[in-house]
């Protein structure tokens, strides 16, 4: 029996309206970026494609801006631009969720989607919720249409986890390897480290543990969240997001993380061993909790939340006010060169582009041009002879910065407390940017590097101007509105 009876989900659609009203007129909401219909939205789950559907789940609290218990929201897409929103897919019905349904993944076999995700129960009383006072299962869902549950049922109980391990274990990504099923999920050890945790199965129901699939890493942190695990021109790729990793000059700038090593799985340990550094997959303010699939062209893609938890008092967002909060980034299209990761926006996207304009500019000085404006705008800037210190400002009192090898997102008011982050970067040659009504994406030097961030400025605040020494090409697209 659900633990949610008709007075809930009445009670539910009410606040639903009453949010909605705020958000009549709101300039900030996206056009192209995939935001929640009410309330809050995080990290992107379950992402996957199905008999040619493409199926993007998210962490949702419909009723409220500031978090609160979790569901499944859903959305649906032909293309991976224009979504369908559905009905929740997931909610707190059982009690062992009963405090939120939390993140996990999507594994596609055959003619069925199995998904398997935290469930999260929070206990009342004198806990410190860290070694206590939680319990964090994990449950298996099986649907025939990625839209009803047929099957779902606890497939690793909290108490079944090992005893090195604190109440914090989650999120589960599974994935294939010759004729074998692996799960994968973040810890937080005894040790405050994080580590990889395993498990085996042959047939997806029935799950053994293995133990660790990657840790021993004092010096990343004491919480690793929201693994995944997948293959590249044959080399192996581990990304997840670690809290607790120290600050340096022009790395891990945020309060939380999100990385990857690039390595190879000794298959007979089942064990993964890294080959090259820890290298962030953003620079930006506002990412975290990637979640990646394969779809049915076999191109890898990754979804990002386009925020972080726990950034008060630093920066926050506005939107709160307006009844809303967070967004995903755009999809990206993942491939390996040259020993890195790089990510590229999906080409599915010119689809949307309008009003192409060019600019060919000479710069010596200032340059700006009434028809070169940016609001929810593409620019693909190519760049050559950079001479010195280089600046493009733009969307009120935003700032992009070259100097000395330094590349830098500076944000003035519209940033909302967002300030500076930075990049190190030899030779800057591309800005591809992606800019909504309250977002910009920045894909640097065709993919190699990537900067996230929600900005807020004022509607009509479009103006761009070139600041520096530098040979400069221009296309310009207005994009499309996407979203409802």
């Amino acid at each position: 029996m659900s633990l949610l009876n008709k007075n809930f989900w009445k009670e539910l659609s009410k606040k639903q309206e009453f949010l909605k009203e705020k958000m009549v007129d709101d300039f900030w909401r996206l056009h192209y970026h995939q935001m929640p219909e009410t309330g809050w939205l995080n990290d992107p789950n379950g992402v996957c494609q199905f008999k040619g559907k493409y199926h993007l789940y998210h962490q949702y609290v419909p009723d409220s801006p500031i978090s609160g218990v979790g569901h499944w929201a859903h959305k649906t897409s032909d293309d991976l631009v224009h979504f369908k929103e559905e009905d929740i897919f997931l909610s707190p019905e059982h009690e062992y969720e009963k405090d939120g349904v939390y993140s996990g993944s999507a594994f596609v076999k055959d003619d069925e989607i199995h998904y398997f995700y935290t469930g999260n129960v929070k206990k009342t009383g004198d806990y410190d919720y860290i070694f206590d006072g939680r319990e964090q299962n994990t449950v298996h869902v099986v649907s025939k249409n990625g839209y009803t549950i047929d099957y779902q049922e606890v497939v690793i109980k909290h108490e079944e986890y090992p005893k090195r391990y604190t109440s914090h274990i989650r999120d589960p990504k599974v994935f294939e390897h010759n004729e074998k099923y692996y799960m994968i999920l973040g810890t937080r050890t005894i040790y405050h480290t994080g580590e990889i945790l395993l498990y085996e199965s042959e047939d997806l129901y029935k799950w053994n543990y293995k133990g660790t699939f990657f840790g021993n890493r004092s010096d990343m942190g004491f919480m690793w969240e929201c693994p995944d695990y997948f293959e590249l021109k044959d080399q192996s790729i581990l990304l997840f997001s670690p809290q607790g990793i120290l600050k340096k000059e022009h790395q891990f700038q945020n309060v939380y993380q999100t990385g990857y090593f690039i390595g190879r799985t000794d298959w007979e340990n089942v064990v993964f061993e890294p080959q090259s550094s820890f290298k962030e997959l953003d620079y930006g303010f506002d990412f975290y909790a990637p979640q990646t699939f394969e779809d049915e062209q076999g191109r890898r893609i990754l979804w990002g939340w386009m925020g972080i938890g726990d950034t008060k008092p630093e920066y926050t967002n506005p939107t709160i006010s307006r009844g809303w909060q967070h967004s995903l980034t755009l999809p990206r299209e993942l491939t390996i060169e040259d020993g890195k990761l790089k990510q590229r926006p999906l080409p599915e996207y010119q689809k949307i582009r309008k009003n192409k304009k060019q600019f060919e500019i000479p710069l010596t000085g200032e340059y700006k041009n009434k028809e070169l404006t940016c609001e929810v705008t593409e620019l693909l800037i190519d760049l050559k002879n950079i001479n010195g210190r280089f600046d493009i400002l733009l969307r009120q009192d935003t700032m992009i910065h070259y100097e000395n090898n330094i590349l830098e997102l500076r944000h003035g008011r519209s940033g909302a407390g967002r300030s500076v982050r930075s990049i190190e970067i030899n030779d800057l040659n591309q800005i591809h940017l992606f800019s909504d009504t309250s977002s910009l994406e920045l894909f640097i030097n065709n993919g190699s590097y990537v900067m996230s961030s929600r900005i807020y400025p004022e509607a009509g605040e479009n103006k761009i101007k070139f600041i520096g020494k530098a040979d400069i090409a221009v296309q310009k697209w207005d994009l499309n509105k996407t979203t409802e």
